[in-house]
Order: structure tokens, then C-alpha cells, then sequence
């Protein structure tokens, strides 16, 4: 019974399909026009596509040209991304080209000062529509379902990384909801809550969230972090309008300990001081110069300390107070004992940042030392001895010279040396 109703369905699909052409012969036949009529079609051709721009709402030279909203916007504050943003979501239900948006966002967030700001970051998220790429079987979610999508957020959350932001519990939440718990923008949300919680606290010179765009606070934050080599350092600020004859009207961060002005006063007139630099710190992503006032090494003084001094980690002669001996008595128990600014390479007396980095600048900066309780450097030879990898900068600082093209070299032809005693 079965089988008979089978056939006659069959049958009655065959015959409704043969009477289906019979009325209308020209949906299934093809018409292919020859050398004779190609002129024909084409003008009919046109007359068509006429009709279309036409209906349409003219031709397509009037169509608007699709602009960039973010370089286009005169104003660059965060509440104007945020506004371009949600206009971009009430635009457009299915919200095409989203992806696009997203990485022009991306682009212009330095431009509009949001680059360190979370809540911005979720807004770009939430672009993304709900729901669409979860993947549904094993297949999808191993071979990155909507890979385009996919790709667009994990550059978003590298960039995240790269600015050192911290992603939140909603961000995880919203990430569930537009690629599930599958989805490989999820995971890369997990390995960053495993490893930047590590690393947010791990540094031993912490920072504020919001650096200080002030050069002069900068600089401060910079030379405190050089002086905790020895806690007991002390950072000042100067201002070269304290002497008559400067000529940069700027601003000098001191850092100097008891211990370094102890080893300056009893420095030798003799021997010279040198002022080395620029070296360069980072402070987050601003970059800070400094040079140092130090001087040679006394070979003699370093290898009387280090005789007096035991070595903790030398277990070749271990002596066992046991069977009536006396315990080992340490030769640095009493004496001097070498300092920890007393470098192999030089003594390091003090070190300093100043506004403009110049040798003026750095001239002010050993007199106002000498005026501030070290008389005795109106009697110390101070030369300068610049090193820059950048020539022009070198150039800048010691004044037009000859400076070579290589200055790689750190050989004697690479430093300028010059007496700044008056």
C-alpha cells in the first residue's frame, strides 16, 4: 500500500511538472543572442541599469561616500567616542560592517585619549551581536566558528595587553554572551586573568595609574626609583634663577645620599670629576634623560676593602666552632667597608635630570651643589663627557662640534671633554 502511494505521489509530481513548462516555456530556456543582436542587448541592458539607479534614488555619483567618524571628529574626548559608538548601534539592527568599526575604533583610541580606559573597551565589545557566533558542535568551536569576528576581539584584547589594561568579570560575562564558553576570544580573556595579576604588582617601583603628563614629576619619579639603591637617599629640586650667571631658565631634580656626600667631601682635589650621560629611563611609556657626577676607580682603595671583606658564598674554608676552637671572627666587623656607589668602573657621587639637558643646564647644577654644602668643587676639576647613540643629540647637548657618524664606539674620539670650572 505504501509503495503504491509512493509511485502515484511520483507520478503527480512528474505530471504538474510537464504542465508547469508547457505555460510558461521561457523561465527554463535559455536565450543566447548572437553577433546580429548583441547591440540590441546591450542598449537594453542599459536601459535597465538605468531603471534600477533610478528607482534607487538617482545614480550612484550622488550616493554619500562612506567617511571614517573618528578622524573626521573635531572634538577628541571620551564622551565623543562613546556617542559614535552607540549611534553605530542604533543605526542598524543586523549592525553590518561591525568588525570594520571596531578596528577603526581600535586605531583612533591614542587619538581621543581612551587608550588606558576600560569602560571604553567593553562599548566596543558590546558592538558585537548577541548570540550569533556561539558555536554549536565540536567542530565549530575547534576551527574558530565566524573566524573574522573571532579575530577582531582577540586584537582587541592584545591591544588591552599591550596597554597594560586589566580586563573585569563583565568583560568575561560579555564575552560568554557573544561567543560562548567555547570560543576562542574567551580563552584568550582566561590566560590573561591567570598572567596579568602576576605581573601588575610584581614591580618593585610602583606607579600610578595615571602617570603625571608634568616632565618635572616625571623626572622626580624617576630619580626616586635610581636612589633606592640606597634608602637613605635624599632627592631635591633646584631652579637654575637661584644663580645670576645661568643661562637656561629650567628646573634640576638632585639625588644624592649621606653616604655619596660623605665620599664627595673626601674626594681628592687632584683626581677630576666627570658628568656622564645621557642615560636613559622609562617611566611607562615616557622616556626620561639623566647623567651622573662620578669619577675613577681607586684600584688600591677597592682591593683593601675587598681583602678585609669575607665572601658568604666561599664554603672552602668553613670554620666549625666545635672541640674548644673559638669562632671564626670576621675581618669586617670593625673598619671601613665598601660602599655600595663604589663601582668597579667609578664612584657615582650624585645624579640629576634637568628640563632642558643641556651643558648649561648641567653647569647650574654643580654650582648650586656647591652652594648647597660642597664648597670644595669650586676647587675639583668637573669635565663633561657626553655619550648619546643619536649624534644630533649628542651634538645638541655639547654644542657644535665634531661629532662622529658612529658613535658606537665608546672610545676617547666618542666623548667630549671640556673644563667647566669658571
Amino acid at each position: 500500500m505504501i509503495r503504491k502511494l509512493h509511485c502515484i505521489l511520483r507520478l503527480h509530481g512528474t505530471v504538474s511538472q510537464t504542465l508547469y513548462r508547457k505555460q510558461a516555456p521561457t523561465i527554463f530556456s535559455r536565450n543566447y543572442a548572437t553577433n546580429e543582436g548583441s547591440a540590441n542587448a546591450e542598449d537594453t541592458n542599459k536601459n535597465n541599469n538605468a531603471k534600477r539607479a533610478d528607482a534607487a534614488g538617482g545614480s550612484s555619483k550622488s550616493l554619500p561616500a562612506i567617511r571614517n567618524p573618528f578622524a573626521a571628529a573635531q572634538e577628541k574626548t571620551k564622551n565623543t567616542y562613546l556617542t559614535m559608538v552607540e549611534i553605530f548601534e542604533e543605526r542598524d539592527v543586523h549592525r553590518r560592517n561591525h568588525v570594520e568599526f571596531i578596528y577603526a575604533a581600535l586605531k583612533h583610541m591614542p587619538d581621543f585619549g581612551v587608550e588606558h580606559d576600560l569602560e571604553v573597551y567593553k562599548a566596543l565589545i558590546n558592538v558585537m551581536p548577541k548570540g550569533k557566533f556561539i558555536p554549536t558542535n565540536v567542530f565549530q568551536s575547534e576551527f574558530m566558528h565566524f573566524p573574522k569576528q573571532q579575530q577582531c576581539i582577540i586584537d582587541l584584547l592584545e591591544q588591552m595587553e599591550d596597554y597594560g589594561v586589566m580586563p573585569d568579570y563583565e568583560m568575561e560575562a560579555m564575552l560568554l554572551n557573544v561567543f560562548g564558553k567555547k570560543g576562542h576570544p574567551l580563552r584568550k580573556y582566561w590566560r590573561m586573568m591567570y598572567w596579568m595579576p602576576k605581573f601588575k604588582n610584581l614591580s618593585p617601583w610602583p606607579l600610578p595609574d595615571q602617570v603625571p603628563d608634568d616632565t618635572l614629576e616625571i623626572a622626580k619619579l624617576a630619580v626616586e626609583r635610581m636612589c633606592t639603591v640606597d634608602l637613605r637617599s635624599k632627592v631635591n629640586v633646584f631652579e637654575t634663577k637661584e644663580l645670576k650667571d645661568s643661562l637656561d631658565d629650567t628646573w634640576i631634580v638632585s639625588g644624592m645620599s649621606p653616604e655619596q656626600s660623605k665620599l664627595l667631601k673626601e674626594h681628592s682635589p687632584q683626581k677630576a670629576l666627570y658628568i656622564e650621560g645621557p642615560f636613559h629611563i622609562w617611566i611607562r611609556n615616557r622616556r626620561i634623560n639623566y647623567f651622573t657626577l662620578r669619577a675613577d676607580a681607586d684600584a688600591e682603595l677597592l682591593a683593601q676593602l675587598d681583602e678585609r671583606q669575607l665572601d658568604e658564598d666561599d664554603v672552602s674554608q668553613i670554620g666549625v666552632p666545635f672541640f674548644g676552637r673559638p669562632p671564626p671572627r670576621r675581618h669586617n666587623q670593625l673598619g671601613q667597608v665598601r660602599s655600595v656607589h663604589q663601582q668597579d668602573d667609578g664612584t657615582i657621587f650624585a645624579i640629576c635630570a634637568t628640563g632642558t639637558s643641556t651643558k648649561d643646564s648641567l653647569l647650574s647644577w654643580i654650582r648650586l651643589l656647591e652652594l648647597h654644602g660642597f664648597a670644595t668643587l669650586g676647587e675639583i676639576p668637573v669635565l663633561f663627557r657626553f655619550t648619546s647613540t643619536v649624534p644630533a643629540k649628542a651634538e645638541e647637548i655639547a654644542g657644535p662640534s665634531n661629532v662622529p657618524a658612529n658613535t658606537r664606539d665608546t672610545t676617547n674620539s666618542n666623548k667630549t671633554q671640556s673644563d667647566i670650572n669658571p
